[in-house]
């Protein structure tokens, strides 16, 4: 079989890279007992170690739906969903659910309006 001669399109198209605007950024809802988190940890198996809003290190599972198109990383602040069906004891951590993850823009956007709580600030976090 020949190979086929001529040009090929670029699929990268020139220009300069503009930011993204924010128009609309999402909240955790509280009635839902949803809150704000920062991953703290990696554990593998699509797992990580969250730091949460109310001061307490839960083990997060990263929602089926954003599994694939996410990539969660150290120091990302998310949305978690914690399990009110499992009871917690002393020694072993919560659990919960990462159902959200903000991007740069949007976080510097909670930042600006002062939305995020102090003790998510990345160096208040206590390990």
């Amino acid at each position: 079989m020949a190979k086929k001669k001529g040009k090929t399109k670029s699929k990268r198209r020139g220009g300069p890279w503009v930011p993204p605007e924010v128009t609309r950024v999402k909240f955790p809802n509280k009635r839902l007992g949803e809150m704000f988190g920062r991953i703290v940890g990696i554990l593998g198996n699509d797992r990580m170690e969250v730091f949460c809003e109310d001061g307490k290190h839960r083990m997060g599972r990263i929602r089926g739906k954003i599994k694939k198109r996410v990539w969660i990383r150290i120091a990302d602040l998310v949305i978690v969903n914690p399990w009110d069906w499992e009871t917690e004891t002393p020694d072993k951590m919560g659990k919960c659910e990462i159902s959200w993850r903000y991007m740069k823009h949007e976080i510097s956007w909670l930042e600006r309006r002062n939305r995020i709580p102090e003790i998510l600030k990345i160096n208040n976090i206590p390990l």
